[in-house]
């Protein structure tokens, strides 16, 4: 075997073990930053014509409520999800791992770098691995803000008293089955992270 391939081999082996390792930490870091699918629906219960948004971290995104072309919200479900890394940690065959390193080239067998494609095969399986799950709903952070207008921040209003004594916004954080008299209020949706809750990076 050329020395180039058992450094490339060494290499892949090294970064995995990096990746693997790197891979678990962001897994147990408590910032992570959520992905909110939310669907909204024109009447209470679930029911009448929907609309799913998504807002994927980041700058809060608002969005009003003749984008969305529903006459009104009656409901909404909330799904947040968090990146989980989940590499293939199952090491190499050693079999070919130990031939793909030893073995010497030849120029006669048409098998000749066999077990050195199988264990670079083998390596390259542990990166990349990952998927979204689900973030349970007393861990969440996102969710949606309804305004009666267009949103504004850094009025020193913290309450979200409007001059008539009425509330400009309304914090949805876990699914509503009947928003009752936000249903007509609501003019816009502000999806993003509420309440004092930072960003998740």
């Amino acid at each position: 075997m050329k020395r180039k391939t058992r450094i490339l081999l060494a290499g892949l082996a090294s970064v995995g073990g990096a990746a693997v390792g790197a891979g678990m930490l962001h897994n147990r870091r408590p910032d992570r930053r959520e992905r909110l699918h939310v669907t909204v629906y024109s009447e209470p219960g679930y029911m009448g014509r929907n609309k799913t948004l998504t807002w994927t971290g980041g700058k809060r995104e608002v969005v009003p409520l003749s984008r969305i072309k529903l006459p009104r919200i009656g409901s909404i479900r909330l799904v947040r999800l968090v990146y989980r890394f989940q590499p293939d940690v199952r090491l190499p065959n050693p079999y070919f791992l130990w031939h793909a390193l030893t073995e010497r080239p030849d120029s006669t067998d048409p098998e000749g770098g066999i077990a050195s494609f199988i264990a670079m095969h083998q390596l390259a399986g542990m990166f990349s691995v990952g998927l979204w799950e689900p973030v349970r709903e007393s861990e969440a952070r996102s969710g949606v803000r309804l305004w009666t207008g267009r949103p504004t921040h850094g009025s020193g209003d913290p309450s979200g008293k409007a001059a008539s004594g009425g509330s400009r916004w309304h914090d949805v954080r876990a699914n509503a089955p009947d928003l009752g008299l936000w249903s007509t209020r609501a003019r816009y949706l502000e999806l993003g992270y509420h309440g004092g809750s930072g960003a998740r990076r």
